[in-house]
C-alpha cells in the first residue's frame, strides 16, 4: 500500500492507530486531536477533511472552526445538525446570531450529554450558576436558547416532546429599554454628526427619527426604496425583521438634508445599493492613505453613533439609535394616535391578533398620515407638559379646594 503524506496526520507505532493531530495553536482555535482509524485510505480522507476544515477557518473562510467531534445524539451534535438544515439557513441572520450567543452559555455544560439525560436538578444548577456569575441578560438568552434547542432535539426524537426540564425554572427577564430622544435632541445629534464629516450617519439618524424605521431598515435603504405620493416622499419598504411592509414620509428638512447628501457623494448610487455610507478617510498635514466610504454595517454604525453621541451630549449619555423608534410610538400615542394607525407607520403588528392586524390593517398612506399628525400632536403636548408631581400633605384640620384635573393645597 502506497504511503502520502498529509500534515498533522500521524501515525502510532506499528500503523495501527492514526491521528489528525492539531498543533497547540489549533487546539487554542478549538480543534482536537481526531481518531482516523487504521492506517489507509478511510484514515487518509478522515484527515484531510479535518485539515480542510483547519484551513478554511485558518485562511478566514469559516466563522468558527466547527472543529469538535460531538458524540452522536448528544446535545452539540444536535446542534450542529441543525446549523446544517434549510430551516437553520431561513432564519434570519440576526436570528442565527441570537442562537450563537446562547449557544456559547450551553456548549461547555451539555455539548457532549444526551439530552434526554440532562434533569431538572442539572438544569437548575447550570441557570442558576449562569444568574449569578454573568447577570440576568447572559443567563436569559442561554434559557431562550436552550428552550428553542430542546424543541428541536424533541423534532429530532432525541428527548420527549414537552418534557423540557426547565419548564420547572421561573426564568428572570432583563428590564426592557425605555429611553427616548426628544426632536430637539435629535436635531442636534444631525447637525452635529454633519459638522464632523459623519453625513451619512446624520442622513441615518435624521430618516430614523422621521420614519420610525429600525437602524438596520435605515442602513439598508437604496434609491430603489424612495417613493412620492402627492406632497409626501419616503421610502417604500419590507421590514427586515418581520418582512411587513412599511411606508416612511420625510419631512421637508430631512428630504433637503438626504438629497444634499447624495449630491455631494459625486458619483451615482445604483437603485439596488445602500445609500447611506461611512464618512472614510482625507489624508492630513501627516499623510496617510486616502479611504472612500462604504456601506455602514452593523457594527460601523453602532461605532460611528457612539462616536458623535460622546461629541454632542458628552461620555454619560448611552442611549442608542434604536430608541428613536420608541421616541416615535410615545410621541404617536401621547398625541392619541390608533394603534392600527401606529401599526403602520412601524410596520409591525402591536395588538394581540397580528393575523388580523395583517388581513385588516394594510400598510397605506392614510394611516401613515394619520400616524404622523399623531405625532406631532403629542409633541406639542410633550413640551407643553411641564408641571412635575410633588408630595401632597394631607392631614386633619389641613383645607383643600378642588382645581382642574385634581386638588392643591388652599
Amino acid at each position: 500500500m502506497a504511503k502520502i503524506k498529509l500534515k498533522h496526520f500521524v501515525r502510532r507505532k506499528g500503523g495501527k492507530h492514526t491521528y489528525w493531530m492539531p498543533t497547540p495553536k489549533m487546539v487554542e482555535a478549538g480543534f482536537s486531536p481526531v481518531p482516523c482509524g487504521p492506517d489507509g485510505p478511510d484514515a487518509w480522507k478522515i484527515a484531510q477533511e479535518w485539515e480542510d476544515r483547519w484551513q478554511a477557518y485558518r485562511k478566514g473562510i469559516t466563522r468558527s472552526p466547527a472543529a469538535r467531534r460531538y458524540p452522536i445524539g448528544s446535545v452539540g451534535d444536535a446542534f450542529e445538525r441543525y446549523r446544517q438544515t434549510k430551516t437553520w439557513a431561513a432564519l434570519k441572520p440576526r436570528t442565527r446570531e441570537d442562537w450563537e450567543r446562547g449557544w456559547t452559555w450551553i456548549e461547555p455544560f451539555f455539548g457532549d450529554r444526551p439530552p434526554a439525560r440532562i434533569t431538572f436538578e442539572i438544569i437548575d444548577a447550570w441557570y442558576h450558576g449562569l444568574l449569578k456569575k454573568h447577570g440576568v441578560d447572559k443567563a436569559y438568552r442561554a434559557m431562550k436558547t436552550w428552550r428553542s434547542l430542546y424543541r428541536v432535539m424533541s423534532g429530532m426524537q432525541l428527548c420527549g416532546v414537552g418534557q423540557d426540564p426547565s419548564l420547572g425554572i421561573r426564568r428572570k427577564t432583563p428590564p426592557g429599554r425605555s429611553e427616548t430622544w426628544s426632536e430637539g435632541e435629535a436635531v442636534r445629534f444631525v447637525k452635529g454628526a454633519w459638522r464632523e464629516g459623519y453625513r451619512g450617519l446624520a442622513c441615518i439618524v435624521a430618516v430614523a427619527w422621521d420614519t420610525s424605521f429600525s437602524p438596520v431598515d435605515v442602513r439598508s435603504l437604496t434609491p430603489g426604496h424612495a417613493v412620492e405620493a402627492r406632497e409626501d416622499w419616503g421610502f417604500l419598504i419590507r421590514r427586515g425583521k418581520t418582512d411587513e411592509a412599511a411606508f416612511g414620509t420625510l419631512s421637508l428638512r430631512t428630504q433637503r438634508l438626504v438629497l444634499t447628501y447624495l449630491d455631494g457623494l459625486g458619483v451615482t448610487i445604483l437603485d439596488d445599493a445602500p445609500m447611506f455610507r461611512t464618512r472614510g478617510y482625507a489624508p492630513g498635514p501627516k499623510g496617510g492613505r486616502p479611504r472612500a466610504g462604504v456601506p455602514y454595517t452593523k457594527d460601523s454604525l453602532v461605532d460611528d453613533f457612539a462616536d458623535v453621541r460622546r461629541l454632542v451630549f458628552g461620555p454619560d449619555e448611552k442611549r442608542r439609535l434604536m430608541d428613536m423608534r420608541r421616541s416615535g410610538s410615545v410621541e404617536a400615542n401621547a398625541g392619541g394616535g390608533a394603534l392600527e394607525a401606529i401599526s403602520a407607520k412601524m410596520g409591525n403588528s402591536i395588538d394581540r391578533s397580528k393575523r388580523l392586524q395583517k388581513v385588516y390593517m394594510p400598510v397605506n398612506l392614510a394611516a401613515v398620515r394619520a400616524a404622523d399628525e399623531a405625532r406631532r400632536k403629542g409633541r406639542r403636548l410633550l413640551g407643553m407638559e411641564q408641571n412635575k408631581a410633588k408630595k401632597l400633605k394631607l392631614a386633619a384640620g389641613k383645607k383643600l379646594k378642588p382645581t382642574r384635573g385634581g386638588t392643591r393645597s388652599a
